[in-house]
């Protein structure tokens, strides 16, 4: 493979498209049929690419990525909004200029961008490289009403999101937290209104821990879960027993409502050590059925809630709205699907959990994002009862019936053709819905390695034409063979990579 040294400037000028037109992504309407074959990717750039304070990390090495990525085929790059970061300086006082600089240098380049509204903390989950809790003004009112938080059945409190049970109480210094998600992407909006449907094509939005729409059930910070773990259920602030009790009262069922099942276990066990996820356990009970449904119809309606404010704050931009559900793929093979359970999606051997997720979304035309698309099951440990083909393949179900566009991720890092490979099966219409587009976790140094960015580029290039495996070219002119080295940076002494670590 041609491998160059090349400097910034050089790019730029090889790039030549500086001032090209940029056409507005295609709208797509309802599920990807096999008729449609070209599949866009993009490329998750890395957690930290807004600072601390606000700037945006190492433009230089930014630039030349991007200049790569573009000469890559990739349509565009996925950023974190995070909100820790943009309102971080108290209640209503937005910073979005690390993420202008990057919306300018995107458009510079004729890439497009997909913005996660991100409500949730980085770090201590899975890839998690750095650490970006919530506003420390919402930290503060934590300390003051640690119930903000989900809370398990031993009292554990996690940070990582404010707890769905207080979506609709003012908390938040006279605001509730809907309120504040709604004002946060309407300042958004506010502030990119000339990029969207442009430059900007579509806003994630976050909805729960990792920017996915479910509890926090499988944390992995300090070593509290581990895989394969069914995980425990997160309904132990005061304001979600609250709902529990209200709910209980309801039925006519008023022990129901003391708090969560007392059988289900803990984080690490399999469902056979448990009364309530084994073979033929609590789940399938009256009061089982009753509880899942309740805990699973919080979640829904949380989403609805956010999502309905995300409609009326995008309506008419020309952005499309995606949502992100988790690919919890472990214990799959059982009966309960607990690790499904205990993070709220109501999956089990006998109902459909992510029909009344994707019909939700369909409500408000949004784009249901799903992760694992590069998993095999054949690769995964016997003993966790993964399939993550089989997942898959119910979300593709799931979102045909309900006429919504499906998207995906890799859920790890893959380097790898196997991987690559199985995320152009899945993406296909055959069976199910086909993918509308793919973004790819993560850019970092890796990716620029020789044989890992010819995987990419020949994984990009199969994807826009609709999943034919083609060979790259061992003489591929087109620049796509780009290596990317080393820039040297004129306020430093020492060169520094041209990619965002």
């Amino acid at each position: 493979m041609h491998q160059e040294h090349i400097s910034a400037e050089k790019l730029l000028m090889l790039e030549g498209r500086k001032n090209t037109k940029f056409e507005k992504l295609h709208a797509i309407s309802g599920p990807r049929g096999s008729k449609d074959s070209r599949v866009p990717v993009f490329v998750m750039l890395p957690l930290d690419t807004v600072t601390i304070a606000g700037n945006l990390n190492k433009p230089r090495a930014m630039n030349a990525s991007l200049m790569a990525l573009k000469s890559a085929g990739v349509e565009g790059v996925m950023v974190d909004a995070w909100w820790g970061l943009v309102e971080k300086d108290g209640p209503l006082k937005y910073n979005w200029e690390g993420y202008a600089e990057l919306v300018k240098m995107v458009q510079k380049h004729g890439l497009k961008l997909q913005v996660v509204m991100s409500f949730h903390q980085c770090g201590g989950n899975v890839g998690d490289s750095c650490s970006i809790p919530l506003p420390p003004w919402v930290l503060e009112e934590m300390s003051k009403n640690p119930d903000l938080v989900y809370t398990d059945r031993s009292g554990r409190r996690n940070p990582e999101y404010i707890s769905l049970g207080c979506d609709s109480l003012p908390l938040l210094r006279g605001r509730t937290p809907i309120q504040v998600y709604t004002d946060y992407m309407r300042s958004f909006r506010n502030r990119f209104r000339d990029y969207l449907g442009e430059v900007i094509v579509e806003i994630q939005v976050g909805m729960g821990p990792c920017g996915e729409l479910r509890y926090p059930a499988y944390p992995e910070s300090n070593g509290t879960w581990r895989f394969p773990g069914i995980g425990e259920f997160q309904c132990y602030d005061k304001y979600m027993r609250a709902s529990l009790q209200a709910s209980a009262e309801a039925v006519g069922k008023k022990d129901w409502g003391q708090g969560g099942p007392h059988d289900s276990g803990q984080y690490n066990q399999y469902p056979e050590d448990t009364g309530f996820f084994r073979r033929d356990g609590t789940w399938n009970t009256e009061y089982g059925r009753f509880f899942l449904e309740w805990y699973s119809g919080k979640l829904l309606e949380h989403g609805d809630n956010i999502l309905a404010a995300a409609a009326g704050v995008f309506q008419g931009t020309g952005a499309k709205l995606s949502g992100k559900v988790a690919g919890i793929h472990w214990h799959y093979r059982t009966r309960s699907h607990a690790p499904e359970l205990t993070a709220g999606y109501y999956n089990t051997r006998h109902r459909d959990g992510y029909l009344p997720i994707a019909r939700m979304f369909s409500k408000h035309g949004v784009i249901f994002n799903f992760t694992c698309m590069e998993m095999r099951d054949r690769e995964q440990p016997d003993n966790a009862n993964c399939s993550p083909e089989g997942l898959v393949q119910q979300v593709k179900m799931a979102t045909a019936t309900a006429r919504i566009e499906l998207a995906g991720e890799n859920a790890l890092e893959r380097y790898d053709a196997g991987g690559y490979a199985q995320v152009l099966a899945t993406s296909r219409a055959e069976s199910g819905n086909g993918l509308t587009a793919f973004t790819y976790l993560r850019m970092n140094k890796k990716l620029f390695d020789g044989e890992n960015w010819r995987q990419l580029v020949e994984f990009v290039r199969s994807m826009s034409e609709g999943g034919r495996n083609r060979r790259l070219s061992e003489l591929d002119s087109s620049g796509t063979n780009l290596y990317v080295g080393f820039i040297k940076d004129k306020s430093a002494s020492k060169p520094k990579e041209a990619v965002a670590a």
